[in-house]
């Protein structure tokens, strides 16, 4: 099989895989169901009780979680090609943090979802722009947006804890929820923003980028030989990645390792060389779906934060996947 026929199988492989836990997602909870009637109400056949329980509460949540995992499986696919660093992703370069910054400002000066929504994507934008304006010298080079970002992520890290001690403790607690990463309770007014988002953003990235950023993984020169317009390309990659960064975080909160993980993954089941961005979209939206339905199953009456589960299961892959570039010798 060619490396492009095993990319398109990956990741046939892992929507079918999400798509299949977010029936089971569907189909848990107070008022079971299988999964047969799962997909008979989604295509409209249920009783009224199961339409409003499918479609009202629990669709919501697994759409969500799938929309938030293609997007920053795809915007963290573009970071790492972009730095070319496997460590290269939104949470370890400072547009996450960003994106807190605004939900926390908003948070405390007593602003309601829609506003905290709003300050998230505000805040990932701003920081984009910012790390963006002090990374350029020339050109933007993947080893200074690295260093940059890295510095601004630990000044937005001490920001964002002393906006936590301004606000009240209900106004505290609520933000600690929302930075921890949460799907819970979350309606078709979460989704339309982010579903818009991709619906632009991912063709442009997925059909109008993926081959010249792959081309540039091979040098600027050679690309700029070939014809591609390198700064111009990432000016466009670095701008929808923040966008998708920040509207997931708008949707579901700073959900950790998603943007790192999925990438890695998908580049180990496809086994070919670029940015793999339709296999790594793919697999992000498995593993956030995935990592939702364990965090509502792994302890009964008692539903963890999306993010906890990310962060457990991202963070022991990030200390495996430190420890195999130490033990290879790159650093």
């Amino acid at each position: 099989m060619t490396p492009r026929l095993r990319a398109v199988a990956v990741g046939a492989g892992c929507l079918l895989l999400a798509l299949v836990f977010g029936v089971l997602a569907v189909g848990g909870g107070d008022y079971p169901m299988s999964p047969s009637d799962v997909v008979r109400t989604v295509l409209g056949g249920g009783s009224p009780a199961e339409d409003f329980i499918v479609h009202e509460l629990r669709l919501p949540r697994v759409v969500t979680a799938l929309l938030v995992g293609a997007a920053l499986a795809l915007a963290g696919a573009v970071f790492q090609s972009l730095v070319r660093n496997p460590l290269g992703s939104p949470d370890l370069l400072g547009f996450t943090q960003g994106s807190a910054a605004g939900a926390l400002l908003v948070v405390v000066t007593g602003g309601g979802s829609a506003a905290l929504a709003g300050g998230a994507v505000l805040g990932g934008v701003v920081t984009g722009a910012v790390i963006y304006a002090l990374a350029w010298r020339g050109g933007l080079h993947g080893h200074r947006l690295v260093l940059v970002g890295i510095g601004a992520t630990a000044i937005l890290t001490g920001v964002n804890g002393y906006l936590l001690t301004r606000g009240r403790l209900m106004e505290a607690a609520r933000a600690m929820l929302w930075l921890t990463g949460s799907l819970d309770g979350r309606g078709w007014e979460d989704v339309l923003p982010l579903l818009v988002a991709m619906a632009v953003l991912a063709p442009v990235v997925l059909l109008g980028c993926a081959r010249p950023l792959a081309i540039t993984e091979m040098g600027d020169d050679l690309a700029r030989g070939l014809g591609v317009r390198v700064q111009g390309l990432r000016l466009v990659l670095l701008g929808a990645a923040v966008l998708l960064t920040s509207l997931a975080a708008a949707a579901a909160g700073p959900v950790s390792f998603v943007a790192l993980t999925a990438p890695h993954l998908a580049r180990r089941m496809t086994r070919a060389p670029g940015p793999n961005l339709l296999a790594a979209t793919c697999t992000g939206a498995a593993l956030l779906t995935g990592a939702d339905l364990a965090a509502q199953r792994l302890f009964a009456g008692h539903q963890l934060p999306v993010g906890v589960v990310t962060g457990v299961l991202g963070g022991g892959y990030l200390v495996w996947l430190l420890a195999a570039q130490r033990k290879a010798g790159r650093i």
